[in-house]
């Protein structure tokens, strides 16, 4: 792939093929990694982590680039670790407590109660789950501590950051000038350090939370098409039509409606309208495929109770429309 003047390559520098998400985030695949933060963009990922208390390093006068999904931008270990320990909190973020060795731990009520939204509970349990399986160092326990690992560019740092169900470790190693270090690689540098911390704590490795009940289980071939394959933007699929993208007609965004009881129990089904979209159409609810709507226009859900529900609908080009409502 290329963006512009911008050409990023493998760490190896080798071709991969066709992967899932799964094993490129495990084995630090650059070439998805700059893909998906390009569909993302740059601007949008720096807003999210500054708004969940992250800070970015970058030079004066200068915005963030996809350079910065492989390490073209500054971050302190603390904001790193900060950050890591949000997503095994499920997506919310906390201020760290700097605290003196030998000092006694904070109560509960001491706290601070600022949490911050990274992501939502679902995507933050989804890179937990894969992180989890990321081949451990020579010598090291698979499958028990969901870590990530990292090299900046010019090999002046070397990063891992790593967490289980009750806590959070990260790992920086490098020259205190920044200098670099050839061959100073997160893998071989930092990762054995981070499991001899946890393996140092004595403590017993504690699981990650459960999954969340929007939580989706499905092998590829059983997701709907449009989640089937990541297409870069700017990809089109081969059968394009002058078909305009789909659109939810109603309920329409910030709706709120009414609930109401059935004769035999439960809730009466609630009707989604679409119009537009190439078929087969997916037709998502928090996040969870209802099930293929085929060509069909109207499309009818119960709905689990009160409370604030995401309708999506995808078309077979990838293209999706969603509105959030209010169920009351």
């Amino acid at each position: 792939m290329r963006y512009g003047a911008y050409a990023p390559e493998n760490f190896d520098l080798t071709f991969q093929g066709t992967v899932t998400a799964r094993k490129a985030l495990q084995m630090s695949l650059n070439v998805p990694a700059v893909a998906v933060l390009d569909r993302v963009g740059a601007g949008r990922f720096t807003a999210r982590l500054r708004q969940a208390g992250g800070a970015l390093v970058l030079p004066k006068g200068e915005a963030p680039g996809l350079a910065m999904g492989l390490g073209g931008v500054g971050v302190r270990l603390c904001d790193l670790a900060m950050l890591y320990a949000g997503l095994a909190r499920l997506g919310t973020t906390l201020p760290l407590i700097e605290r003196p060795a030998g000092t006694a731990l904070l109560d509960a009520a001491d706290a601070p109660a600022d949490a911050r939204r990274l992501m939502e509970p679902v995507a933050a349990w989804y890179v937990g789950n894969v992180l989890l399986g990321t081949p451990p160092p020579e010598n090291a326990p698979a499958g028990r501590i969901a870590f990530k690992t990292g090299t900046s560019y010019g090999y002046r740092d070397a990063w891992s950051v790593g967490f289980d169900g009750k806590r959070t470790i990260g790992v920086w190693v490098g020259r205190p000038d920044g200098a670099p270090v050839p061959g100073l690689v997160g893998r071989t540098a930092a990762a054995p350090i981070l499991f001899d911390a946890f393996a140092r704590a004595g403590k017993v490795i504690a699981p990650l939370p459960q999954a969340p009940r929007a939580a989706l289980f499905a092998s590829n071939a059983k997701l709907p098409p449009p989640l089937q394959r990541f297409r870069p933007a700017g990809l089109a699929f081969a059968s394009e039509t002058a078909e305009p993208p789909p659109r939810i007609m109603f309920p329409p965004n910030g709706a709120r409606l009414e609930l109401a009881a059935g004769e035999h129990g439960g809730l009466d089904p609630l009707a989604l309208k679409i119009s537009g979209g190439t078929a087969p159409l997916t037709v998502l609810v928090n996040g969870v495929p209802l099930g293929n709507a085929g060509a069909r226009r109207t499309v009818f859900f119960t709905p689990d109770g009160p409370g604030f529900v995401r309708l999506t609908v995808m078309d077979a080009k990838g293209a999706a429309d969603s509105v959030m409502v209010r169920l009351q």
